[in-house]
């Protein structure tokens, strides 16, 4: 169920509409105390209090011009080309997988101000609700809930943008703010987070759906600890290590399906996800996923009722990583097939159709038919709907190019939508975990139960099966990183992987040339993160540039 989440979430818009101030430029006096009242006293109200922290998450999990696509589009398995003149877009899809973008690029404003406008809201509601006389009964937990949100905000500030500053709550001096170093700021994130862990609900159930607890500090902070050599040039596999085991002594479990975590009915019936963002079709809206990947004529396939984008899609270079043998069955003149490792069915490959798309959509996907009316066609170039995801450059206004890639449907379309999926944004997931206790065992030369855990994995993904279950001898580091490929494709993890692995190892994962068109990165480190936004220093000229920019 959605219900508890969604309610908040609509509270927290309305609050937004009439309770914080403008808050979008760093160098301004951005909070105010509220008058003192009684307000923060029914758990009714407290929820509604920090309803506005929670809202900005929906534009951290997904959108096509801020955190997404630049913790994605620079990785290996996420690409927009250009189509003709379609997302061209001045050139910023193409600078984010060419890893060729400068301060003045169209995805750094937006995910900054997203960033930055979650932490003021955050900022806002911890001055206001300490400023209250008297003091909420329960105001430790509430600094407990909003101080973490506030902490996750910052990791992807600290994540992306490297050097950022550090806005604390209360009145702020603009004369003082400036970048505070990325070590820094990650052992801010990591004492708010520790600091606020005893006050943090353990409950996990329908009450505590899509909100801070316990569970989600863990995750955040075996995360932090996984890329912390990357943060602060000090590997912490052995804190990364603490803290998984902690989830993994919670409640969660991995689903028998891995695609039921990902439905439009998702919520809170997942015992495997951690944290998710809440949305709706009809309240919470904004998730687009399947009109940003799905071509033009996929509308029918899915029962959408506008026609997609044509946009997102995955090459080959990543795509490979996928074990796509499939059991075949014939009836009645068409070919149907069942992908043996159920993760290979979240990408749209080969020979579309006009019949409905099964879900869960690994098994029985129709592959061929004796009846060449069933076939879809791309209606502007008369050519079969075929996917293919071998590309070969990054644009080109051949019409085969409109079918160059694979596309995503993890988040399964919702039938009779026209976008605003109902999935929710899964952020924090328990298989998520399981690797990356796997891989600090590996790298810590401590491996006790990290076969085990990738093998736990490999099973459900085989749908049960352990015949694909790896040896020691396949315990290997990138093996590893295959596997979180394949298990957590488009959930924002891919960048931070290869930028760990490369750190770690010295071989260029991230920053190594690829196809299509990608040449090898100058192999200084500063495209590990991304420069301050131009708009925000010209806003606050106190702000220094990051390095390489």
């Amino acid at each position: 169920m959605k219900h508890l989440s969604k309610h908040i979430l609509l509270l927290g818009a309305a609050l937004l509409a009439i309770a914080l101030p403008s808050c979008t430029k760093l160098n301004q006096n951005l909070y105010s105390v509220v008058s003192q009242n009684e307000f923060w006293q029914t758990p009714a109200e407290i929820a509604a209090g920090v309803a506005p922290a929670y809202v900005q998450l929906t534009n951290i999990a997904w959108g096509n011009d801020n955190v997404f696509p630049m913790e994605e589009g620079s990785s290996d398995e996420f690409i927009v080309p250009t189509r003709g003149n379609d997302w061209s877009d001045a050139g910023h899809w193409d600078a984010l997988w060419k890893h060729t973008w400068a301060p003045t690029g169209n995805f750094l404003d937006p995910a900054w101000q997203d960033i930055f406008n979650g932490i003021s809201k955050c900022n806002f509601i911890l001055t206001t609700v300490n400023g209250l006389s008297p003091a909420p009964a329960t105001l430790s937990s509430i600094d407990a809930e909003v101080r973490t949100l506030r902490a996750y905000y910052y990791f992807y500030a600290m994540d992306l943008f490297g050097n950022v500053p550090l806005v604390g709550s209360g009145k702020i001096n603009p004369d003082s703010l400036t970048n505070s170093p990325r070590a820094q700021v990650f052992s801010f994130i990591e004492s708010e987070l520790l600091a606020s862990l005893p006050q943090l609900s353990s409950t996990v159930n329908n009450t505590t759906y899509g909100l801070v607890t316990k569970y989600f500090s863990y995750a955040l902070l075996a995360r932090m600890y996984l890329n912390a050599q990357v943060y602060t040039g000090t590997a912490r596999w052995a804190d990364c290590i603490t803290y998984c085991d902690s989830v993994l002594q919670g409640p969660y479990k991995l689903m028998p399906d891995y695609f039921d975590n990902f439905s439009p009915t998702n919520g809170s019936t997942s015992t495997e996800n951690i944290f998710a963002v809440p949305f709706d079709n009809t309240n919470i809206q904004g998730n687009n996923w399947e009109l940003n990947t799905l071509h033009y004529q996929s509308q029918g396939t899915f029962g959408l009722t506008t026609s997609p984008y044509n946009g997102f899609c995955t090459a080959a270079v990543f795509y490979n990583n996928f074990d796509t043998t499939s059991t075949y069955t014939q009836s009645g003149g068409n070919t149907y097939r069942t992908f043996n490792d159920m993760r290979s069915g979240q990408y749209l490959v080969g020979q579309q159709f006009t019949t409905p798309y099964p879900y869960p959509p690994y098994q029985n996907v129709l592959y061929a038919s004796s009846n060449t009316a069933l076939e879809s066609v791309d209606q502007q170039t008369g050519l079969l709907l075929a996917f293919n995801p071998n590309m070969t450059t990054f644009s080109s206004g051949d019409g085969t190019f409109r079918l160059a890639g694979v596309r995503n449907i993890k988040y399964f379309p919702q039938s009779g939508t026209a976008g605003n999926q109902s999935n929710d944004i899964i952020l924090f997931r328990l298989s998520d975990v399981m690797l990356m206790k796997a891989e600090a065992e590996l790298r810590a030369g401590t491996v006790t139960d990290a076969l085990s855990l990738v093998n736990q994995v490999r099973t459900r993904a085989y749908s049960g099966s352990t015949a694909h279950n790896w040896t020691p001898a396949q315990l290997t580091l990138d093996n590893i990183l295959a596997e979180r490929g394949r298990e957590l494709a488009w959930e924002m993890v891919r960048r931070e992987d290869l930028i760990r692995y490369e750190v770690a190892s010295g071989t260029p994962y991230y920053s190594a040339a690829r196809v299509p068109d990608k040449s090898a990165d100058v192999m200084d480190g500063h495209l590990y993160i991304y420069p301050i936004p131009s708009l925000e220093i010209t806003q606050n000229p106190l702000l220094t540039q990051n390095p390489g920019y």
